[in-house]
């Protein structure tokens, strides 16, 4: 999810799940948001946690399920890049009345030099879960690159 430039797009491979059973999907970050198409129907937002269908497929959100990813993140330490990966795991509430999800839990995991560093389950914040992971990693370690702000 690189910010070098709002023209940059990325794109993951991943997993959706819900009660219909699981189906591979790639998800994509253009530096203004991200998006991904489940069983046909796309769904764009600013970040993980707004994710809805277009209007011409009713307009809600995301809800119900379980969205899994991993990226590659390098992490800088030492003045040595180390290839490090992060485990995305995003779980979307059932749905309220106002078809809203009743919760969006946001798990990272970054796996570097042979350790897990968690962030714990996070409100669907993505800066904030990457945030925790990097106030654990050595003194003096840094993210290799940016990460979109929308996610």
């Amino acid at each position: 999810m690189s910010s070098e430039s709002s023209e940059s797009t990325e794109v993951w491979t991943g997993w959706y799940r819900d009660r219909r059973g699981a189906e591979a999907v790639l998800i994509t970050s253009d530096g203004r948001g991200v998006s991904t198409r489940v069983r046909g129907v796309h769904y764009a937002g600013g970040g993980f946690a707004d994710l809805r269908a277009a209007e011409e497929s009713g307009g809600l959100p995301l809800a119900g399920c379980v969205l899994e990813w991993d990226l590659p993140l390098p992490v800088v330490a030492d003045g040595t890049s180390q290839q490090a990966t992060l485990c995305c795991l995003l779980t979307i509430g059932e749905a309220l009345s106002d078809g809203s999800p009743e919760r969006v839990d946001l798990q990272l995991t970054l796996h570097y030099g042979g350790t897990a560093y968690e962030s714990g389950v996070t409100g669907g914040d993505f800066d904030r879960a990457l945030g925790r992971i990097l106030r654990q990693l050595p003194p003096g370690a840094r993210f290799a690159r940016d990460l979109i702000q929308a996610a």
